[in-house]
């Protein structure tokens, strides 16, 4: 079983966070933990979070146990890159960019569970649907009256001639039409 867990948008450069995703690919969630606890860097604290979101998730939805997950894949790509300008002599100015990240983590087991473990959201659904269907009955060309389709000739209505033409409505742009 695999868990996913994303941040989009993370306002340090990918150079910088590819760093910290390194000491933590391929280890033990909860070594990865005490590994991210004691380093000091900025892009530290963010991916601990993800890395929690990641086991919580990993435990609610499909019932893991922490002990047995591992990181499997953690990838830190460019997100957009926001510029700004800094104003230098002569009236010129540099571009500043602030780079952007998104990290991408894969959670896995160490020894696979049994799969007749399901998803709580699917034990829900599963138990929302029900068995019956209702059909209505369609309706046989005999059985649909005049009234129903009363002004199949609405196009004829919409020609120059009729009282209430569309064309009479509209201002003319040019003359001679």
């Amino acid at each position: 079983m695999q868990v996913k867990a994303k941040i989009k948008h993370l306002r340090i450069a990918p150079r910088k966070v590819r760093l910290v995703a390194g000491v933590i690919r391929g280890l033990d969630v909860e070594l990865a933990v005490h590994k991210l606890a004691v380093m000091d860097q900025r892009s530290v604290t963010p991916i601990l979070k993800l890395v929690n979101s990641a086991i919580a998730s990993a435990e609610h939805n499909y019932e893991l146990s922490k002990s047995n997950l591992y990181i499997e894949a953690i990838t830190v790509n460019d997100g957009p890159t926001l510029y700004r300008w800094m104003q230098k002599a002569f009236g010129r100015a540099t571009p500043l960019r602030h780079r952007t990240s998104i990290v991408d983590i894969t959670l896995a087991e160490k020894k696979p569970s049994d799969g007749n473990k399901k998803n709580k959201q699917n034990k829900s659904i599963d138990d929302k649907i029900s068995t019956e269907t209702v059909v209505e009955p369609i309706k046989e060309a005999k059985d649909i009256k005049k009234e129903d389709y009363k002004d199949v000739n609405h196009s004829a209505s919409l020609r120059k001639g009729s009282k209430n033409s569309l064309i009479k409505k509209v201002f003319p742009r040019k003359t001679g039409m």
